[in-house]
């Protein structure tokens, strides 16, 4: 950690990061097999509370691989975003806003997020996932 005018900032630790990549082994996706493996290290890190910074950019490393594989082998899958997901969810289970203040935490932020004028955030889609019981992935670009 390095102290900067009296707040502290995390450095990204190169060899903490080395171990992380050592462990999770990413590389291109190119069967089911390894696109569920992946998912599933990306869930893991997703309930994972306060990421560091190496976790963290592995976690994006693999959202860029999943991205790549589906991308590839579900085109059509890709046509919906994760706020049109949402949008089908909140109709299809018949609820309003104020019944996602629980996930959102404020009417304000609900309300961006269910109008598209916010994105949904990595709490906010673990929060939703739990909610309808999908993977939390569903609610990320």
């Amino acid at each position: 950690m390095i102290r900067m005018s009296g707040k502290m900032t995390l450095t990204f630790n190169r060899e903490v990061y080395a171990n992380l990549l050592k462990e999770a082994l990413p590389r291109a996706i190119n069967t089911k097999e390894e696109y569920e493996r992946a998912l599933s290290i990306v869930e893991a890190l997703m309930y994972k509370e306060n990421l560091t910074i190496e976790e963290d950019q592995i976690y994006d490393l693999f959202i860029i691989l999943i991205e790549k594989f589906e991308a590839e082998n579900y085109p059509l899958q890709n046509l919906s975003t994760p706020h049109s997901r949402l949008l089908h969810l909140i109709e299809a289970n018949d609820l309003k806003q104020t019944d996602l203040l629980d996930v959102f935490g404020s009417s304000g932020i609900a309300s961006e997020v269910i109008n598209g004028k916010r994105e949904i955030s990595k709490t906010h889609a673990k929060k939703l996932g739990a909610r309808f019981n999908i993977t939390p992935s569903v609610f990320l670009a």
